[in-house]
């Protein structure tokens, strides 16, 4: 069966970073594009950030709220991605969720509060 499990998530205060991680399960071939997703109470669920293909330093994008502050990445061996999130913001509270093709995670919630 596959799977996507996210973890990582938690509370942290403005300025602060974490990093969240999400790892593919059941899957018979390597994976391909891979992104990260929030959604925050009452709001649409957002598209975070994407990072193409199967090779060592694939070809990331971001959405223009993160940009400079979060960096995606992927440890292909491990079928892993990651996000690293620094100089957080309150409005970048949400439940990030990751994606692969049609297949979703069942999330992992971050809260940026003082």
């Amino acid at each position: 069966q596959v799977q996507l499990v996210e973890s990582g998530g938690g509370l942290v205060q403005p300025g602060g970073c974490l990093s969240l991680s999400c790892e593919a399960s059941g899957f018979t071939t390597s994976i391909g594009d891979m992104s990260w997703y929030r959604q925050a109470p009452g709001k649409d669920r957002e598209w975070v950030a994407l990072i193409i293909g199967v090779g060592v330093g694939g070809v990331t994008n971001y959405a223009d709220s993160v940009k400079g502050r979060f960096t995606i990445a992927r440890d292909n061996p491990r079928n892993t991605i990651y996000l690293e999130m620094n100089d957080m913001k309150l409005e970048d509270t949400a439940r990030y969720y990751c994606r692969a093709y049609s297949l979703w995670g069942q999330g992992t919630q971050v809260t940026v509060s003082s």
